[in-house]
């Protein structure tokens, strides 16, 4: 299996498989509250058979070519993910999410891993435009959209539904020119 360093902290990105099942869910186990305050993926991984499920979910999807699912490991330790939940490869457009257990928040891993994944899709797979859905209350979601480049294209009004509460979802994307530009920039 591949791994690509994340920065000199030892931080990597690798795929995740089905195979990985039982430390997919320790990680989930370990930041089912945090994890969960934006997002579903607690209440889908449950038990090791609904961990093997939604990874195996995303090996087909990867096989089909509608999406991707990759790990952030710091010190051999899976500590979040990045994941392109759909991808049409024929109009050009995926979405990208990302979770993290608690220990790894605010080090820069989602920012990183996303660039990483970005690139790839732009220059390996044509993809023109790469949206990130957000709650409009999640802040640090909001600020990795804002350090990738993405504009703010609107919102959509108590259109998330999780544990009861309407959420506010922002929309965010980058387009392939723009992410280009700005990497380039970067690299001078």
């Amino acid at each position: 299996m591949y791994a690509i360093p994340l920065g000199d902290d030892g931080a990597e990105l690798r795929p995740l498989e089905p195979w990985q099942a039982e430390e997919f869910l320790a990680h989930i186990d370990r930041g089912r509250e945090f994890i969960g305050r934006y997002v579903r993926l607690p209440e889908v991984v449950s038990d090791l058979t609904s961990s093997r499920s939604f990874l195996q979910s995303y090996a087909d999807k990867a096989a089909a070519d509608l999406g991707r699912i990759y790990g952030i490991w710091t010190d051999g330790k899976l500590v979040g993910g990045v994941l392109f939940r759909t991808m049409d490869v024929q109009h050009g457009t995926a979405e990208a999410g990302c979770w993290l257990e608690p220990s790894a928040a605010g080090k820069g891993l989602v920012t990183r891993a996303v660039r990483v994944i970005i690139d790839w899709a732009v220059e390996e797979r044509g993809i023109h435009r790469v949206e990130w859905q957000v709650a409009a209350e999640n802040a640090a979601s909001i600020a990795v959209a804002r350090r990738l480049g993405m504009t703010k294209d609107g919102v959509l009004r108590e259109s998330h539904l999780l544990r009861g509460k309407r959420y506010d979802m922002e929309v965010w994307s980058v387009l392939a020119p723009e992410w280009r530009a700005a990497r380039d920039t970067s690299s001078r």
